[in-house]
């Protein structure tokens, strides 16, 4: 091989190296899998559900009627309690006893003296007018009789009160006494009663919704802890507060032991009673040739599907044709999600929705 030839050999070998190592650097990487890329986006569901109206209010819960328990007597120390807060109680039922052993002793002794005084006004019985004793010692004796009755009726009174009693049937919401104590006469309610154990939503409502709630109307009434209560309208006020412009709306609920006067509630007037397929509004996209929903599957796959709504109310849309109950569905960020992506889905509440 001559020197020329072996200079040609090595620059053709060089040359092939440098086209290899070229071509692979510019070999594209693999690509990353579908689920590593996919997009966190908050998701709902399709429900079956009462459709709420569109008038909502905040208040406070309170007690339909409360009865105040005390006692009228002063001087008589408590001697037994029956009833505390929280418990139930019929109408007539003892809640508490006043020490009434002094009090039945001077019964006794009031009637004994009503006895003598009866029997003095007996043997002077039929003597009027005719001078074996004056008309004046008579009428005395009767009336002293008379007077001796009534006191020993007041004293048999005061017996009968000194057990405190329930005026109605409901639930003790406050016990404002205690063992030992001494009766005072006072206005501090011994017991507050809740009648029946009936607890109602005292919302307020802006002066321009009024016109649109009506007694006998639905509501859905929202607790703090995420429950939700069906009610009905009891009362309209017939006045409009002067300075806040807000107008005083009842809402009768059920009996329940999560219902507790003091708490708050939120209530959507004119849910139908009917329940419909709905989907959050969230979920709803609003294209130029339509409405549309992205829902997603068992792989996590979202799929546009076009849908049409009826009423809405409380953050949900009747949905006249789309998916089923049931359905998983993009909210919020559906915008950025195409028909086919794959998504991440990320819990989320019905509640958060509205």
């Amino acid at each position: 091989m001559t020197t020329r030839t072996a200079l040609a050999a090595m620059i053709l070998i060089a040359a092939t190296g440098l086209t290899a190592c070229g071509e692979k650097k510019d070999k594209p990487a693999a690509k990353a899998p579908a689920a590593a890329l996919a997009r966190t986006v908050s998701v709902g569901s399709v429900e079956t559900r009462p459709l709420g109206g569109g008038v909502e209010a905040s208040g406070l819960l309170v007690s339909r009627e409360e009865a105040a328990v005390g006692s009228e007597l002063s001087g008589y120390r408590v001697a037994r309690l029956y009833a505390d807060e929280g418990d139930w109680v019929r109408a007539g039922q003892p809640l508490a006893q006043l020490d009434d052993t002094l009090l039945r002793a001077q019964v006794e002794q009031q009637a004994a003296v009503t006895a003598q005084a009866d029997a003095e006004a007996r043997r002077v019985a039929g003597l009027d007018g005719q001078g074996v004793i004056s008309q004046e010692q008579i009428e005395t004796r009767r009336y002293q009789a008379k007077a001796q009755e009534a006191a020993l009726k007041e004293l048999r009174t005061r017996v009968s009160r000194m057990t405190i009693t329930a005026p109605v049937s409901g639930l003790v919401l406050q016990r404002g006494v205690q063992p030992g104590q001494i009766a005072g006469g006072g206005t501090t309610p011994w017991f507050t009663i809740a009648r029946d154990g009936l607890v109602e939503l005292d919302a307020e409502v802006n002066e321009a919704d009024l016109a649109g709630v009506r007694a006998g109307q639905p509501a859905q009434v929202s607790l703090p802890g995420g429950q939700s209560v069906s009610g009905v309208v009891r009362l309209v006020s017939p006045r409009v507060d002067s300075a806040t412009r807000l107008g005083k709306v009842r809402v009768r609920l059920p009996v329940r032991p999560d219902l507790r006067p003091g708490g708050f509630g939120r209530a959507t007037f004119g849910a139908s009673g009917a329940a419909v397929t709905a989907i959050p509004e969230a979920a709803i996209r609003y294209e130029a040739d339509g409405l549309f929903v992205m829902t997603i599957d068992s792989n996590n796959r979202a799929h546009q599907v076009a849908v049409k709504v009826g009423q809405k109310g409380g953050g949900w849309a009747q949905l006249v044709q789309g998916p089923p109950a049931g359905t998983r569905v993009v909210l919020g960020g559906a915008s950025f999600v195409a028909d086919g992506d794959v998504i991440r889905p990320a819990t989320t509440t019905q509640q958060a929705v509205r």
